[in-house]
């Protein structure tokens, strides 16, 4: 089996081996991986982080040893604070952006395999998910960022992809799609009950999870929707009032923290 590490500010996960195959979702920098098989000049790899799976291009592919990525599922790593950030080689830098991982990062390295690359920017040192204040500054940093099907990057980033962010970068590990995201968290019956951090769900006439928001305070929600922005929500679901109608269907609201 081989084993594998994102060393690029982020790669596209596609649904089959082409190039203009669909981005079902991308790894950020510093993101272990496992590959699962190969086709061409195609791997297919599964992230260590939420099992998601999708093919991405062999030039992209960085090997690191078993021990490596034993040691990396078993460790806690920082994830990136700054906005837009440089981890340092000898001869080169890498962007950065928020929420790529600083793996087995010490205060002013990083470790990969037997190299270390420097980093001085902001990071994530404590789990934050039981605080509520953090977790509400981490995601106003992607507010107006635009949507784009598959994205986990500020540059670009969906509904699903948004929450899972916010939440990973406080410490707690959300899985990938807002179907599956569904399944975490203790029931909200009703919407003059939730609080800050609460995550709304809406579904499409199939009665398909299709939409995932963050809950702030007096009914107001952050979701990617062409871009991330901040609606009103009801008991009927997201209104815009810039469109004069709703544009989600309520379905569900659970409370994670």
């Amino acid at each position: 089996m081989d084993y594998g590490i994102c060393m690029l500010s982020l790669v596209p996960m596609r649904a089959e081996t082409s190039d203009k195959a669909e981005i079902v979702s991308q790894m950020l920098f510093g993101e272990c991986y496992e590959v699962i098989c190969k086709q061409d000049n195609w791997y297919k790899i599964q992230l260590a982080t939420d099992g998601y799976s999708g093919w991405i291009d062999f030039k992209q592919h960085t090997p690191v040893s078993v021990q490596y990525y034993q040691e990396w599922m078993t460790a806690k790593h920082p994830r990136v604070m700054d906005l837009v950030q440089f981890v340092n080689g000898k001869d080169y830098r890498i962007p950065v952006g928020i929420g790529c991982y600083l793996p087995f990062y010490n205060g002013t390295e990083i470790r990969v395999n037997d190299k270390f690359y420097s980093y001085s920017g902001k990071c994530s040192t404590i789990e934050l998910y039981n605080d509520i204040d953090e977790l509400l500054k981490v995601a106003a940093n992607f507010l107006k960022a635009p949507y784009l099907w598959g994205g986990k990057s500020i540059f670009g980033i969906d509904c699903s992809g948004f929450v899972q962010q916010v939440y990973g970068i406080c410490g707690y590990q959300l899985p990938r799609d807002a179907s599956q995201q569904i399944a975490h968290g203790k029931e909200v019956y009703f919407v003059n009950q939730t609080q800050p951090g609460d995550l709304a769900y809406f579904s499409n006439s199939d009665g398909r999870i299709i939409h995932v928001g963050l809950l702030l305070e007096d009914q107001k929600i952050m979701h990617a929707s062409g871009e991330v922005r901040i609606d009103t929500l009801d008991h009927n679901g997201i209104y815009r009032t810039d469109f004069k109608r709703y544009s989600h269907n309520l379905r569900s609201i659970k409370r994670i923290l």
